[in-house]
């Protein structure tokens, strides 16, 4: 990449192709700046759907969306597909896998990957669910195991394949919870004969005291009775020990025999080297000042998950939701522009448009500020926001449809095994490449 031909305009370097970068980048259409977008892949993931693909709800590319197409239209806008290694804050230019490529305004949107919080053998053993690879991943065990299933004599034997423990009791716990107990409960004697609904067992696993931590009390009370109704063991207050591959123990002694462990117990921020490590806060985050600007640089932003802004209003920083990178890219772009033009800034305000978080048909909760409702609404709700939050107009259809198509047979989706998934295949990290927000 060569760094030495300057364009006339300012160069905008965006790191992520998520919801913050994606944001940053349309705003500045038309604007007198150079814009170029790198990502580890040449397209956006819908992460909140992850899901639905994980459990053969939807395919891959109903919720994926090419970045060139997206700004197909927008003539200061490049993309390349690389990986940044490095940040030479001194310099202005950044490392990457194509080169050094040289910046006046970097905006690192990188987004987030599971957090393990150091424990190697969780690391290992369990699944990951943040990016496309991962949840194909997922799906992959999921089947296998279940196959497999079919083929053991006892009911002992078939224990542990049928057994899927979720940690993490957030939305994404809750959502693919509740997922697995509609596959047990609708499709499961449909596709394996050999399989009774009775021996799929489904646990929902937090150190918490509350399935839903930061919704209502409302909201997680409804979540927890309709998990509960579906058929899912939910674990509260209890934490993880250690998982081998056959076995989850948590403290106090314990233990599941299970093949399937899903990892959705946190997250932390995917930050590239360079940059001063005393910056670095919980979570693993890039603390930025109320411009959303990397402490001690003027040229250097860092929006949505891997961002921390600490104020008064917000000690631990702001939720790692996609309308926090949404809102953030947006006010970032505007900030350049004014920095460009020599206008003064206002500092970054973010209104909470409120949550929600679907359990499964006609399942849902709401919390939209003092407004907060669950059930079949709340459910529709849910299916509208997603459903025009897609990019593409062939995603919406396609989504729509399937949507349309397992409501009505109980029975959608594609739970298709494409190719075989290896347990061991987690050790290698350059198979299990996390999507930027």
């Amino acid at each position: 990449m060569n760094t030495k031909d300057k364009a006339k305009f300012p160069r905008v370097v965006i790191v992520g192709g998520g919801f913050g970068g994606l944001q940053v980048a349309g705003n500045l259409k038309d604007k007198p700046v150079d814009v170029l977008m790198l990502d580890k892949h040449n397209y956006h993931t819908f992460q909140p759907l992850l899901y639905q693909v994980a459990t053969g709800s939807l395919e891959a590319e109903s919720i994926a969306f090419s970045l060139r197409k997206n700004f197909a239209g927008q003539k200061n806008f490049r993309f390349n597909i690389a990986e940044v290694t490095n940040v030479n804050t001194e310099k202005n230019t950044i490392d990457t896998s194509i080169g050094e490529i040289a910046y006046d305004y970097l905006v690192i949107a990188t987004g987030s990957t599971t957090n393990f919080f150091g424990n190697k053998d969780i690391e290992k053993f369990a699944m990951p669910m943040k990016s496309i690879p991962e949840a194909l991943n997922l799906r992959y065990l999921v089947l296998q195991n279940l196959e497999e299933a079919t083929l053991k004599a006892t009911r002992e034997e078939k224990a542990p394949l049928l057994t899927f423990v979720l940690v993490g009791a957030g939305p994404t716990g809750v959502e693919l919870a509740g997922a697995l107990a509609e596959i047990r409960n609708h499709i499961l004697c449909k596709d394996y004969p050999e399989l009774k609904k009775e021996d799929m067992k489904v646990y929902l696993v937090d150190f918490l005291p509350k399935v839903l931590g930061p919704f209502s009390d409302e909201a997680s009370k409804k979540a927890y009775e309709f998990l509960t109704d579906m058929g899912v063991d939910v674990m509260l207050n209890v934490k993880v020990d250690s998982f081998d591959g056959s076995e989850i123990k948590f403290e106090g002694g314990k233990t599941i025999r299970t093949k399937n462990v899903i990892w959705s117990a946190g997250v932390m921020g995917e930050v590239p080297e360079g940059l001063n490590k005393d910056l670095i806060v919980r979570g693993n985050r890039i603390k930025v000042d109320n411009n959303c600007r990397v402490e001690g640089t003027q040229n250097i932003f860092a929006i949505g998950d891997v961002a921390a802004m600490i104020t008064n209003e917000t000690p631990k920083g702001h939720p790692g939701v996609a309308q926090v990178a949404i809102q953030m890219g947006k006010y970032v772009a505007q900030t350049i522009i004014q920095n460009i033009n020599g206008e003064p800034t206002r500092p970054f305000k973010y209104f909470d448009k409120g949550s929600l978080a679907t359990i499964g048909r006609n399942k849902a909760v709401a919390d939209l500020g003092k407004v907060k409702f669950q059930g079949f609404f709340a459910w529709l709700v849910w299916m509208f926001v997603h459903l025009i939050s897609l990019l593409g107009f062939r995603n919406k259809v396609h989504v729509f449809i399937n949507w349309i198509g397992s409501y009505i047979s109980f029975n959608g989706g594609s739970r298709l095994i494409i190719r075989q998934f290896k347990q061991e295949t987690l050790a290698d990290k350059t198979v299990q490449i996390s999507k930027p927000d």
